[in-house]
């Protein structure tokens, strides 16, 4: 290709799609165009990519839109037919008004031809760090069919991501819909669903309800090479894989490392000892559950397990409590 031809392709940035229709380059005299819109003349745009929303955040977002008012107006686009606006970039800022008690917000009206705002709001979307990876790996998928099926390699470039980590948000897609719901909802991160990517539906649900209750990322891989090194468990009835996955995690060696060990680790890892269910081995586990608790309490780090680890805890001990009566 010649460098002529190169300089007239064209090139899909962040920066020339959104232009001053970007929440980012809001300035004075955005401020000064923003007009009073009723919120209920106001609409959500049908084709937003971005489906959840945080509550918590929301109501954060709420509160201080009760303190200090909208600080920064929403873009929108009128809509003739149904005499309504229809949200270009703020839906968030919407939403937390209409929890403010808002009747009214400020917002800039703009003409943005439909191929175009798709593309925006697309890759407004990719780029946020905040949307879960489900919701990004859906608005890449739609971005490189706006893009006229380019290569991922472009649309990468253009949303001005790793290519490594355009296949991580991608691979979400191999997981099972009750899994997706997990991630969008925040009880399990990306990153710790990436071992159940290619597993069975049965697999994957096992598996992703250990990694809720502290299975350790370690153990996760290690179980997830077993399954794909043996593919009779395709075979199995779920009942069986199911048991068949739990013994997998509470076998699972503990390699030692150098560096110290977390109280993230060590509390998933003495969750997955004392999960077991066999009365044989029931008082080992219990007491390297009790070496595994002295260890963090001594390294100072008791207040710093999380709540969902309390409760596995709880659960745990009672259930081999219950097992020794």
């Amino acid at each position: 290709m010649s460098s002529e031809n190169r300089r007239g392709r064209r090139k899909f940035t962040v920066d020339s799609l959104f232009q001053d229709t970007s929440p980012r380059a809001v300035g004075v005299r955005d401020l000064v165009d923003a007009k009073t819109i009723a919120i209920d003349r106001i609409q959500p745009d049908p084709d937003q990519p971005r489906q959840s929303f945080d509550d918590e955040a929301l109501d954060e977002l709420a509160e201080s839109i009760r303190r200090e008012g909208v600080l920064q107006p929403i873009a929108v686009r009128y809509e003739e037919s149904a005499d309504q606006y229809i949200i270009i970039h703020g839906e968030r800022r919407w939403r937390a008004s209409r929890r403010a008690g808002l009747t009214e917000m400020p917002a800039i009206v703009r003409d943005v031809p439909d191929d175009r705002r798709l593309i925006q709001q697309l890759m407004e979307n990719v780029v946020r760090e905040d949307l879960n990876a489900v919701d990004r790996a859906a608005a890449l998928r739609l971005l490189k069919r706006q893009m006229d099926d380019a290569p991922w390699e472009r649309v990468a470039e253009a949303v001005g991501i790793r290519r490594s980590r355009l296949f991580q948000l991608l691979g979400t897609e191999k997981l099972i819909h009750s899994v997706q719901e997990r991630i969008k909802t925040g009880s399990l991160s990306e990153k710790q669903t990436r071992p159940l990517q290619g597993l069975s539906p049965d697999a994957q649900e096992t598996l992703a309800t250990m990694i809720e209750d502290g299975l350790a990322e370690r153990q996760a891989q290690q179980i997830s090479r077993k399954l794909r090194q043996d593919d009779h468990y395709l075979e199995m009835d779920p009942p069986d894989l199911k048991s068949m996955i739990q013994s997998m995690g509470t076998s699972a060696p503990f390699v030692p490392t150098d560096e110290p060990e977390s109280s993230d680790d060590a509390m998933a890892r003495a969750l997955a000892d004392v999960a077991a269910t066999s009365p044989n081995e029931l008082d080992r586990r219990i007491e390297q559950l009790g070496i595994d608790l002295g260890r963090i309490a001594s390294s100072g780090q008791r207040d710093q397990l999380s709540p969902r680890q309390l409760r596995a805890l709880k659960r745990l001990i009672d259930m081999a409590m219950n097992q020794r009566d």
